[in-house]
Parts: C-alpha cells; sequence; structure tokens
C-alpha cells in the first residue's frame, strides 16, 4: 500500500535546531532538502504530521501567535514544494510540569494516531533526539534517526546503549527510503 502516515519531529529534522529556541518566522530555516522531501513524501502518498516539544512558550521566550507564524511559514515553503503538512501537535510545557505529551512521553503522538484514526504500529516517526526515538518506541511506532540537529550526539548514546535503531543522514534520505518501500522497491 502506498503512502501511510509518518511523524517528523521539527526543530533539528525540517529546521535547523537553535539552543536559543526558534523564536520568529525569520529564526526558522529548513534544513536543506527538508522541505523537498516533505514534498516527495505527499506526492508518494504519505499523509506527513509534526509533533514537537516547544517549551519555549512555557519559557515565555515566543507566545502562540508566534509559533502559529512560524507553522505557516513551515507549510508555505512545504505547499511550494508539492508537498502538505497535516496535524501539527505540540507540546507547550516545561520539561519539568511532568505533563504527557512532551516527547519522550507518548502523547502528542497517541493524539496524532486518535487525529488520524490509525494505529501507530510501525508507523514512521523521524526525529534527532533521543526523546523522539523513546517516544516511538513507546507507542510501538518505527523510531528513525536523522544525524541532523542534534542527530549524531544521539546516534553516539544510541550506540553507547547498544539500541539499534534505523539511521539516516537527512529528512531527504529518509523520505527516499520509505518511498522506494512503498512502491515495493
Amino acid at each position: 500500500m502506498p503512502g501511510g502516515l509518518v511523524i517528523l519531529d521539527r526543530d533539528g529534522v525540517i529546521n535547523a535546531d537553535s539552543a536559543e529556541f526558534i523564536k520568529s518566522p525569520d529564526e526558522w530555516v529548513p534544513i536543506d532538502g527538508s522541505v523537498e522531501a516533505i514534498g516527495k513524501l505527499s506526492t508518494a502518498g504519505f499523509r506527513v504530521a509534526v509533533a514537537s516539544n516547544q517549551s519555549g512558550i512555557a519559557r515565555k521566550l515566543l507566545d502562540l501567535p508566534a509559533l502559529n507564524a512560524i507553522h505557516e511559514k513551515m507549510r508555505r515553503l512545504v505547499r511550494k514544494a508539492g508537498g502538505e503538512i497535516g496535524e501539527i501537535v505540540f507540546c507547550p510545557h516545561h520539561p519539568d510540569d511532568g505533563c504527557n505529551c512532551r516527547k519522550p512521553a507518548p502523547g502528542m503522538l497517541l493524539a496524532l494516531g486518535r487525529h488520524y484514526g490509525l494505529p501507530l504500529d510501525r508507523v514512521p516517526m523521524i526525529g534527532d533526539s533521543l526523546r523522539d526515538i523513546d517516544a516511538a518506541v513507546a507507542v510501538g511506532g518505527r523510531p528513525i534517526l536523522v544525524l541532523t540537529g542534534n542527530g549524531s550526539k544521539t546516534a553516539a548514546e544510541l550506540k553507547a546503549a547498544n539500541r539499534g535503531v534505523e539511521c539516516f543522514a537527512d529528512l531527504a534520505d529518509v523520505a527516499t527510503a520509505l518511498v522506494a518501500e512503498s512502491r515495493g522497491s
């Protein structure tokens, strides 16, 4: 069956990450090839969703209108590349809040499963950090690590812990592999 659902982390997967947080559309800069990769996934029949920890809201570094403007820029660039981003879920909480939505907790991923009416078994979940991988594992998803963002550091942590996870250079490489797989290539 071509396509299916793919869940992406945002910062470090679609756009360059920042220790200072992404606080405005001007600070949101796509990683080379990531927007086109989402276009490729969409064209192949995949539904693309995003699940992103956004503690900058709790930290008062950005507000909901700023986050919405960032997401509109991301969607606009993806549409221009022939793609579509469906549902975007985010956790606005501080890491110390103990919520069930902040990855590695499964809340956002479960919400996406409910939204799309799909079980999350083996759904590709692409991230650059250990919390993305752990959230995918928690819901029975298919964790995929990209080496962009924090991915190289995460790959070393996974290797040290003897945890094997599919690993790709970037979102463009993952998209190529998923599209080929969906076509039985």
